[in-house]
Formats: C-alpha cells, sequence, structure tokens
C-alpha cells in the first residue's frame, strides 16, 4: 500500500448484517424497498418545490436540500450493504473504506448544520411572523446552505487526515456494514484509545452540541408562543413535531456512536440503520402527511399529468 501512512493493509473485512438464506433474502427486500422509497419521496420534494411556485418559500428551499442530503446519505452505504448481504465475503477497499467514511461524515456534518438552520426558520415564522421574509431572505437561505456544506467538509477532513496517516499492520476486520473513523481507528497499529479520544472530541462533540442546541431552541420557541398565547401550544406543537420527529430519530445514533466512541456493543451498527435507511426513507413521509402545501402540490401535480383524469 501506500508508504507515506506505513500501511499493510489493502482492503478491510466488513462483517455486516449476517443471518440465514431467509433472513437475508427479507433484509435484501426490505433495505430495496427502503432505498427506492428514499429516492422517489426525496426527489419527488425536490421536484415539488423547484417547479412549484406556491412552494418558493425559505422553509421547503431548505426542506428540499435536506431531502437531497438524505439522498446522498443513504447513497452512501444502503446500496453497498445490499449488495454485501448476496456476498460470503464482504470486501472493500483501503482507499474506498476511507472515502466512504469521509463521505459520510460530509454528508452528515452538513445536515447537523441544515437542521439548525431550519429550527432558526421555524423560530423566525412563529416569533417573527412580520419580519419572516425580511430575514429569511434568499441570501441567508443560501448562506445557510454553503455554511452546511463548508462545515461538513471542514468536520470530514479533519478526520480524514488524521486518519489516513494512522499505521495499519495487520488487523482488518470491521464490525460492521459500512466503514467509520471509530472503527478504523480500532485497526490501527497505535493507541487507538488516545486517537478515539480525537474523534470523539470532533464528532461528539459537534453530534451533542447541535443536539442540545436544537433543543433549546425549540424550548425558547414553545416559551415564547406560551407566553403570547396564553398557555396555547397547539400551533407551536404541530409545526414542530415533524422537526422533533426528525431530530430525535437522527441524533440517537450519532449520539450513541460517537459520544462513547470506546463502546465495543456490535449493536451499535444497527443503530445507524436508522439514519441511513429508516429516517431518510420517514422524512418525505412525515414532512407529505403533517405538510398541507406538500399535500396541494402533490394534487397539482397528479392534475398536470393527468393521474385524476384516469383515476
Amino acid at each position: 500500500m501506500d508508504q507515506t501512512n506505513n500501511t499493510e493493509v489493502f482492503e478491510f473485512m466488513l462483517v455486516g448484517l449476517s443471518g440465514s438464506w431467509k433472513t437475508t433474502i427479507f433484509l435484501i427486500s426490505t433495505f430495496s424497498l427502503l432505498y427506492l422509497s428514499i429516492i422517489l419521496g426525496n426527489l419527488l420534494i425536490v421536484f415539488l418545490v423547484t417547479t412549484d411556485s406556491h412552494l418558493q418559500s425559505p422553509m421547503y428551499f431548505l426542506l428540499a436540500n435536506l431531502s437531497l442530503i438524505d439522498v446522498g446519505l443513504s447513497s452512501t452505504t444502503v446500496p453497498k450493504m445490499i449488495s454485501d448481504l448476496l456476498k460470503e465475503r464482504k470486501v472493500i477497499s483501503f482507499h474506498s473504506c476511507m472515502t466512504q467514511a469521509c463521505f459520510i461524515h460530509i454528508i452528515g456534518g452538513g445536515e447537523l448544520v441544515l437542521l439548525i438552520a431550519m429550527a432558526f426558520d421555524r423560530y423566525t415564522a412563529i416569533c417573527k411572523p412580520l419580519h419572516y421574509l425580511r430575514i429569511m431572505s434568499p441570501k441567508l437561505c443560501i448562506l445557510f446552505v454553503v455554511t452546511s456544506w463548508v462545515t461538513g467538509v471542514v468536520h470530514a477532513l479533519a478526520q480524514f487526515f488524521f486518519v489516513i496517516n494512522l499505521p495499519f499492520c495487520g488487523p482488518n476486520k470491521v464490525d460492521s456494514f459500512y466503514c467509520d473513523f471509530p472503527r478504523i481507528i480500532k485497526l490501527a497499529c497505535a493507541d487507538g484509545d488516545r486517537f478515539e479520544l480525537v474523534v470523539a472530541a470532533n464528532s461528539g462533540f459537534i453530534s451533542m452540541g447541535t443536539f442540545f442546541l436544537l433543543l433549546l431552541s425549540y424550548m425558547f420557541i414553545l416559551i415564547t408562543v406560551w407566553k403570547r398565547s396564553s398557555g396555547d401550544l397547539s400551533k407551536a406543537l404541530v409545526t414542530l413535531s415533524t422537526h422533533i420527529t426528525v431530530v430525535i430519530l437522527f441524533f440517537t445514533p450519532c449520539m450513541s456512536i460517537y459520544v462513547w466512541p470506546f463502546s465495543t456493543s456490535s449493536i451499535d451498527k444497527y443503530l445507524f440503520i436508522v439514519d441511513f435507511a429508516i429516517t431518510p426513507a420517514l422524512n418525505p413521509v412525515i414532512y407529505t402527511l403533517r405538510n398541507k402545501d406538500i399535500r396541494i402540490a402533490i394534487k397539482r401535480l397528479c392534475k398536470v399529468t393527468g393521474y385524476y383524469k384516469y383515476h
């Protein structure tokens, strides 16, 4: 391999999701359907926001970007996970493993910032409705998106350049169906605890910090609405329920993996199925079923395509 990182490891063995043949067929069918729903559901939202003039608002602009991120995040892992279920020997090259881990953190780090932007959007819409369009200007929305990607790149490369220079001289079995920096560090021929602490300081801090920042923002919104509406929180709860659901689903695996990086439980790898397959599939359903504007936009699209004419 490269002499720059003194490694003798050319590839990693992924433990993946194992089971009987019936279990394998079930998993392949389930994840294939989930991935198909991720692609179709999220791209539908992107298409609606892009083409429907009634959805040209900051909230839907951010939602469309969240949908693109969900497609990207699931595409980094789910297709290979499905193909590996058919293989007895699940192998990924050293460079492909590092690339996968890097893209996971680029996209994941970007989603953290985007969730903060969406929380700020909801705060502005609920607490400052008269100034909403002035505050959430197109420039600010674009700035949020650019900042999310820049943050993701910086967050990922900070770990990538650290891990790529570690010596790998023998162990190459990754106890997961995907590559991630904490699991790769465990295989390095060096003092793993010290290096895992660096990853925890990076991924753990940004995950935990973002999670508590979002919780504080939602609490502030609820308190503000409660004071202004004499105790009636129904409007705010309806508006924020979708955001809170997404945050809980997204951050539960992140907190369990990166805040406590020294855990050796194999259950950890199953938690990230939520982030890679379940949450991206649920997001379009959550935002569609709970959002009147999206439902109306789908009906308009059906009328334009002639669906109602034949049904």
